[in-house]
């Protein structure tokens, strides 16, 4: 069983030893993808709101309502798609890099591999599936949301490596390679807490140069970890 300290200490050493890279992959799949978040909370955390100001009865009134609504419903209908069509694909670009760059073979072109790989279709419809299941999961009750998450958090990873592999062939294998391991990469998580004030304390600038390719080197090592396993049980070739 992998632990904490371990992860972490084989991220450190993978990506400083090609550091500016794993930097600018980070910073781009934060700008690309919000730092990773799913197609819901893109529509919920987005900061395009509406402000009804009062505009009294007139027809004025109404038309100038009608448009702000109208705009808002374009900007996050417009959200979502890039999410869905380019924003998922980029993080499956992101994670194809830090799991070549394991192996010091990680460029920056990576980011593009979802987009290369001949299986566009199936990354975006896999991706797709992926928000989806997390986000209803999410709107019975908060905690069997977060479970789900977890039980597919491999899916991004397994996908970089087979674009081409069948969505219901993605979501069970990650599902096993989470079994017994939900709780702990939960704790895995919190860990993080520390460096996320760090990085808001510095208004971001920590983040960017240290704590995102941090976190996104230590979530690979916990996939090659899953992978390695998975291999010795036999349920992947």
């Amino acid at each position: 069983m992998w632990t904490r300290e371990l992860l972490k200490r084989n991220a450190k050493e993978i990506f400083k030893r090609n550091y500016w890279t794993c930097v600018g992959v980070s910073l781009v799949l934060a700008a690309l993808t919000g730092g990773g978040s799913s197609v819901i909370g893109r529509i919920g955390g987005n900061n395009t709101s509406v402000s009804y100001h009062h505009y009294g009865n007139s027809a004025r009134g109404f038309m100038i309502s009608m448009v702000v609504v109208a705009v808002t419903l374009i900007v996050v209908l417009a959200a979502v798609a890039f999410t869905i069509f380019a924003g998922n694909v980029f993080k499956i670009g992101g994670c194809s890099f830090f799991i070549k760059n394991r192996t010091m073979t990680g460029t920056f072109g990576n980011l593009l591999d979802g987009f290369k790989s001949g299986h566009y279709g199936n990354v975006v419809k896999t991706m797709f599936f992926y928000d989806l299941y997390i986000a209803l999961w999410s709107l019975l009750l908060v905690v069997p949301g977060i479970i789900k998450s977890y039980e597919y958090r491999m899916v991004p990873y397994i996908l970089a490596e087979n674009p081409g592999m069948d969505s219901k062939q993605v979501f069970e294998i990650s599902k096993r390679m989470m079994n017994g391991q939900k709780m702990e990469t939960f704790i895995l998580d919190l860990s993080f807490i520390g460096w996320a004030l760090v990085a808001g304390i510095t208004c971001g600038i920590a983040g960017v140069f240290y704590v995102a390719p941090y976190v996104n080197a230590t979530n690979t090592e916990l996939y090659a970890f899953n992978k390695a396993k998975a291999y010795e049980e036999g349920y992947i070739r």
